[in-house]
């Protein structure tokens, strides 16, 4: 089974993931651009948007790489050069281990909407956002659908019904904190996947942040029509723009 992670990926013409290849060695290793122009494969919606900048993640990345340098203690005698790798290296040690919980987290509401067994450890992540999700009402829920869109472009959607499309996304935030808000990449990748299932514009879209720190809490933010419109424009003018630099606009059959 073929759990998507956060990251770009690559899907061929018929909609399937296609996130890796087996190398001249005989080894899997994720798929390229220079693979993708052989099998004539589109680029996942997240490959296209990473080519904007996202000022949301920069400044995590930068909170991390402050909380690392100011409390890692300092070895006696060591350089402020030496010093600095190694907060690089903690800071970059606890960035991956926030992911992979996100990823964990990620499978186990995929599986469970799914109706399958998950990790029973991420229960309660799992019953937050079962219970957030009475907010659309009566749905039909078709969890990790992926696609291929006609104008070069795929992804795999968290989860969708006729009326909803729905991506999540973990971070760390309490009952106390201020509560989650989308970036308009966020919105974006929503608007990206509407069009690539081929649903009409009536049909809403809504990120659902679970936060990993306090297990069970969930925040839902439903976007208005305009914003969405707004994205979807903002979206393929990138997707236009990635075409022309990467000079590669894969032909969808």
């Amino acid at each position: 089974m073929s759990i998507a992670s956060e990251g770009g990926h690559w899907y061929t013409c018929a909609g399937e993931p296609a996130y890796t290849v087996i190398g001249a060695n005989g080894k899997e290793r994720p798929t390229t651009l220079r693979d993708a122009r052989k099998q004539h494969l589109v680029p996942s919606v997240t490959t296209v948007l990473n080519l904007i900048s996202k000022p949301g993640l920069v400044y995590w990345q930068i909170d991390q790489a402050l909380t690392a340098a100011l409390t890692l203690p300092q070895i006696e005698g060591e350089s402020l050069d030496d010093f600095k790798v190694r907060a690089k290296a903690d800071s970059e040690a606890q960035a991956k281990e926030a992911a992979e919980e996100g990823t964990n987290i990620h499978t186990a509401i995929e599986l469970a909407m799914q109706g399958k067994a998950y990790d029973q450890h991420y229960k309660e992540h799992v019953e937050g956002v079962k219970a957030a999700l009475v907010l659309f009402g009566d749905q039909e829920w078709l969890a990790e659908k992926s696609f291929c869109h006609v104008k070069g472009y795929g992804g795999k959607v968290d989860l969708h019904s006729q009326d909803v499309v729905i991506d999540f996304k973990t971070k760390d935030f309490g009952p106390d904190d201020k509560l989650p808000r989308a970036f308009p990449e966020q919105i974006m990748q929503l608007a990206a996947y509407r069009v690539g299932l081929g649903l009409d514009a009536h049909t809403e879209l809504a990120n659902v942040y679970v936060s990993r720190s306090h297990p069970g809490l969930v925040h839902v933010v439903r976007h208005k029509p305009a914003d969405a419109l707004h994205a979807e424009k903002s979206f393929f003018a990138i997707l236009n723009t990635w075409q022309i630099l990467k000079d590669y606009t894969p032909e969808v059959m």
